[in-house]
């Protein structure tokens, strides 16, 4: 398990708050991953299944707009794997938006894999929406 990783992202032509957004409306969300289902509570403290259920987890804190921070939870994990910690900061920068994102405890591949199933399914969603 990684302990954490960092990266940030810049999206042009779209807005902080359309970032946000993707991230927790459980249909935005499906239609990036191509249809994988999607259910996302918008509330602090509630839970979310992504992927079709390969990933669960729980709002930990939203500011809305600007931040969300969730606790994810992979089902291949091992059961005494910890809960990773996600934290996601929304800003708007000249011509577009970014995500700053840190990820906790998880598996080492995770860094990598969230240009593909992540950064690159959000451009093209954007660019449909052109």
């Amino acid at each position: 398990m990684n302990k954490a990783f960092e990266q940030t992202v810049v999206f042009k032509g779209t807005t902080a708050a359309e970032l946000f957004d993707i991230f927790l409306d459980s249909e935005k969300h499906t239609e990036i991953h191509n249809g994988a289902e999607a259910r996302i509570s918008k509330e602090v403290g509630g839970k979310f299944s992504l992927l079709n259920g390969n990933l669960t987890g729980k709002n930990l804190l939203i500011i809305p707009n600007r931040m969300i921070v969730q606790s994810w939870r992979g089902n291949v994990w091992e059961k005494d794997d910890p809960h990773s910690i996600l934290s996601l900061i929304f800003s708007n920068i000249k011509g577009g938006a970014q995500i700053q994102m840190v990820h906790a405890f998880t598996p080492d591949q995770f860094d990598e894999l969230w240009k593909e199933v992540y950064w690159d399914p959000i451009r093209k969603y954007l660019k449909k929406k052109l």
